[in-house]
């Protein structure tokens, strides 16, 4: 009931430099439960805005009245990654060794903020169901951590997929659950939910 809402949210989104440059954003006001009508569309250059600091943006809405006041703020991606198995991120020791001595028990109050990593190996899937009328589906893999998400690609017209990629998340809050979803890709149409098993971090 309101024409001016507040609301104050923030989302983090894993912006990879061979994705597309724009943010779509849409608003949209509900009746009920069932009805939902588009009030507007507005879009934002990601590699129009300099890196490293907070931009304040008012962003008219296309095709109907109103603006979107946003705060929208570039930086590095730390931590992060989307990997082949074979180029595995924590596989170099090295690499392992520099990560445990950053959170060893000395260096516990050095950022309290950072918190650790979360490596997580898709290696496939099995016996799933079938979603397409050749009794064969289009299976993707989701992985949600708080609000961060990143998704394999998609194994066309088959059961048991394999997808070998390596994800690494910065982790934010210890009590977070690592959430892994498959997804039937079908086409333009929303894709059809396979599966799903959910992880809490402190069971790890």
């Amino acid at each position: 009931k309101s024409a001016n809402p507040q609301w104050r949210e923030q989302f983090d989104f894993h912006y990879f430099s061979d994705r597309k440059d724009m943010l779509d954003i849409e608003v949209w006001r509900k009746d009920n439960k069932k009805h939902e009508e588009l009030l507007g569309t507005c879009q934002v250059d990601i590699t129009a805005l300099p890196m490293k600091r907070t931009n304040c943006l008012e962003l008219p809405l296309e095709q109907y009245p109103g603006s979107l006041l946003m705060l929208v703020a570039v930086s590095p991606c730390t931590g992060v990654s989307i990997s082949d198995l074979c180029v595995c991120p924590l596989g170099d020791p090295s690499e392992r060794q520099q990560i445990s001595q950053r959170y060893c028990i000395k260096n516990s109050f050095r950022d309290i903020k950072d918190v650790g990593f979360l490596q997580v190996k898709v290696l496939k899937a099995v016996d799933l169901l079938a979603a397409d009328f050749a009794g064969k589906s289009d299976p993707f893999c989701v992985l949600e951590l708080g609000n961060d998400s990143l998704q394999t690609h998609t194994v066309y017209k088959n059961l048991n997929p394999e997808w070998n990629k390596v994800f690494t998340f910065p982790i934010k809050d210890i009590h977070d659950v690592l959430e892994v979803t498959v997804f039937d890709e079908d086409g333009d149409k929303p894709p059809d939910f396979l599966g799903k098993v959910a992880i809490p971090l402190l069971s790890v």
